[in-house]
């Protein structure tokens, strides 16, 4: 049941109640103690008793629990009437507003556009703020420039969109100079930063930061803490401070690094740095340094241990190295030896960690252990080229190779050439590193099909060597070679009258060769300064008809690089070539010393300078009126020497470059050079500048065209003409 509040109202003669505050002093209490005190049997009005008895008696029912509500419904009719239930006003309930009952009406039908005024208000944005950035005491520290780099202010280009935006960016821009300045050893400094408006320019400001650089704090004393090294003092010696030098973050943290990096090159891998202390004076305007540096134990070279997914074993790790066991450490050489392996193709990735053994060497050193984790990458590769040049027509070079199908870096590679004058296909077994480090041997079996105007040849063989060769990432100052050589060819020669046409012969052709060379250039495929020479001699025995002939091929080449600039090279070539031993007649077409072509003299086609034959046209019908070819032709035969010559200038800006150049050259029949009817081709080329080398696009006029000669020739490559 609910009954309603009863309010019970006692009135007393002289009887006050009054209610008391939360908060502040008591007002009836400070009544009570300011009124005067007299004793109570005096001023009593009633007694505790009598007040008692006054009081009327309370219904014993109110005491009682109430029923619960659920038993409301319970009760006859008559009785509820007689209990009514008082409902809380925000209990009390309406009818419902049919509104809400509909259903909502789909969102496609609202329309989302704003009213034309507002979508107009919203239009219209607030106006930029136009401001000037100006640096007060920065420049007399020679520090504005950085500043300026680096700042917020700067780089909003002078506008924000509101003065907010440009005060956030004046806080950041003096957080900024205090830690450009303090990285300079101003520890003092104080910096402020000031956003006003321009006095009559609405829509301007001036941002202001001003710097008190203060006075500059240099190195007092230096200390290294920590066990000594052999010799004593090597990391004093490696750290580049000296007491007076600013305190420079970069500075210090250059020579801090230095020490990791030349500690594990002077026998100590293990070496560890601490964190600095420098304690500054404000007095003297110094700090002292202190650096806690542990070298740990002075090492040596031991052993090889390898893991992960393997392409070979320690033993040919060991083999890449160039150090030995007992060694004192040094990390440049472990460097060495991760890019050796690198170098091989072989791998994803490759890391070498230094580990400790506990054994001790007999110098006293502790020989550390080299772990090396492999990452074998995929053994196989495509790979193919392709080029152009007039003479030769397109060739295109198509390789697969399985670079560790002989372990340890046994490789086949199998090597196709498809061109409009070439075709051939050759098998090569390839051994890298071969029981020493950078020995390549190799062994090839080949066929092809040349079909050139000097000459048209069926040739099969084999060749091997065993060479030193330089690769991009160790370009080598000196580089050899050796070897053998073996073939069988069909070829054309002279003329045959009764055949009509040039007649077929069979050469044997066994040899050895050999070449050195030096190489002080910087790059492989773009050198700007520098020089190379190159020397090769290959003696040879030439079988055919039942004639034996002895005889001997040499080369020899040079070029200069010398660069004018940032931006231009001027490089230049020289090459003398020489048969000795044997008539030119009796030396195979293919075995003869040619000029012209894109590695050769430019401007001229491919072997079209030297010596030549006449002979009648097999193109040319003397029975057709129209006929436009001559009935004879001049057909370059070959001859025993050779001289070439080039000079370009090549010009680079960013990936692109042009090259201005002029070659000369000759091939002569004597085994000397007689430098007589020298010919000369010049030409423009381009180039495109890639990660692997610049791309070689030539274009070459000879100089003095004679009949039959063409007008321009095209040479497309990778890399320099030489």
């Amino acid at each position: 049941m609910k009954f309603p509040l009863l309010l019970v109202t006692v009135c007393l003669p002289q009887l006050v109640l009054a209610a008391t505050p939360q908060r502040g002093p008591d007002p009836v209490e400070q009544a009570r103690e300011s009124a005067p005190q007299t004793p109570p049997e005096t001023n009593q009005i009633i007694s505790d008793s009598q007040f008692e008895e006054a009081l009327p008696p309370i219904d014993a029912e109110l005491s009682q629990p109430l029923d619960p509500i659920d038993d409301i419904d319970a009760l006859p009719p008559e009785q509820q009437a007689e209990a009514p239930v008082q409902t809380p006003p925000a209990l009390v309930t309406t009818a419902p507003d049919p509104a809400l009952t509909q259903p909502l009406p789909p969102l496609a039908t609202f329309d989302v556009e704003p009213p034309q005024a507002i979508a107009e208000e919203k239009a219209t944005p607030a106006p930029a703020v136009r401001y000037t950035l100006a640096v007060e005491g920065m420049d007399a520290v020679g520090l504005e420039d950085r500043f300026r780099a680096l700042s917020a202010l700067e780089d909003g280009d002078g506008e924000g969109a509101n003065g907010a935006v440009i005060a956030a960016r004046a806080r950041e821009d003096e957080a900024l100079a205090l830690r450009i300045l303090r990285s300079e050893g101003y520890y003092d400094a104080v910096v402020t930063s000031l956003v006003e408006p321009v006095q009559g320019q609405p829509g301007r400001a001036t941002a202001t930061i001003s710097a008190s650089p203060g006075q500059r704090y240099a190195l007092g004393s230096i200390a290294i803490e920590g066990p000594d090294t052999v010799p004593p003092g090597m990391p004093r010696e490696i750290l580049a401070l000296k007491t007076g030098d600013p305190i420079v973050a970069a500075a210090i943290e250059g020579a801090e690094a230095g020490i990791s990096l030349q500690l594990p090159q002077r026998g100590y891998p293990f070496v560890e740095v601490g964190a600095r202390d420098i304690v500054l004076d404000d007095a003297d305007h110094t700090g002292d340094y202190t650096l806690p540096v542990d070298p740990g134990p002075r090492s040596s070279f031991g052993g090889y241990s390898t893991t992960g997914t393997l392409a070979f074993d320690a033993e040919h790790v060991g083999m890449l190295s160039r150090f030995e066991r007992g060694e004192l450490y040094d990390n440049r050489k472990v460097d060495d030896l991760r890019e050796a392996m690198v170098a091989t193709g072989l791998f994803d990735s490759v890391a070498i960690e230094p580990q400790r053994t506990g054994e001790i060497a007999p110098d006293g050193t502790e020989y550390v252990n080299l772990l090396v984790t492999q990452n074998a990458g995929p053994a196989r590769r495509l790979a193919a080229t392709a080029g152009y040049s007039t003479g030769q027509g397109f060739r295109i070079d198509g390789s697969w190779t399985h670079k560790n199908l002989f372990p340890p870096e046994g490789a086949l590679i199998v090597t196709g050439v498809a061109g409009t004058q070439e075709q051939g296909l050759t098998g090569t077994f390839r051994r890298s590193n071969a029981g020493r480090r950078d020995r390549t041997v190799l062994l090839s079996l080949a066929a092809n099909r040349q079909d050139y105007d000097a000459y048209e040849a069926l040739t099969a063989g084999i060749n091997g060597r065993i060479s030193l060769d330089s690769t991009p990432i160790w370009q080598k100052r000196w580089t050899w070679a050796y070897g053998f050589e073996a073939l069988a060819t069909r070829e054309t020669t002279d003329y045959d009258p009764a055949l009509g046409e040039r007649a077929r012969q069979n050469f044997f052709i066994a040899g050895v060769n050999g070449q050195l060379g030096f190489d002080s250039s910087d790059s492989l495929l773009d050198p700007t300064e520098g020089f190379r020479a190159l020397a090769r001699l290959s003696p040879e025995i030439s079988q055919s008809e039942g004639a034996n002939n002895q005889y001997a091929r040499g080369l020899i080449e040079g070029s200069a690089y010398h660069p004018v600039g940032d931006s231009l090279v001027i490089a230049g070539r020289l090459r003398f070539g020489s048969i000795i031993g044997a008539p030119r007649d009796s030396i195979a077409p293919s075995r003869r010393l040619y000029a012209g072509g894109g590695g050769s003299v430019r401007g001229f086609g491919y072997q079209q300078l030297g010596p030549r034959v006449i002979e009648p046209n097999p193109d040319f019908d003397p029975t057709d009126p129209e006929e436009e070819d001559p009935a004879t032709i001049t057909r370059p035969i070959g001859g025993r020497s050779l001289f070439e010559g080039a000079i370009e200038a090549r010009y680079r800006f960013g990936n692109f470059g042009i090259v201005p150049f002029v070659d000369v050259g000759q091939a002569y029949e004597s085994s000397t050079p007689s430098f007589s009817d020298l010919r000369f081709g010049a030409g423009i080329g381009g180039r495109y500048y890639t990660n692997f080398g610049p791309l070689r696009f030539d274009v070459a006029t000879p100089i003095g065209r004679r009949e039959g000669e063409s007008l321009i020739a095209v040479y497309i490559s990778i890399g320099q003409a030489f």
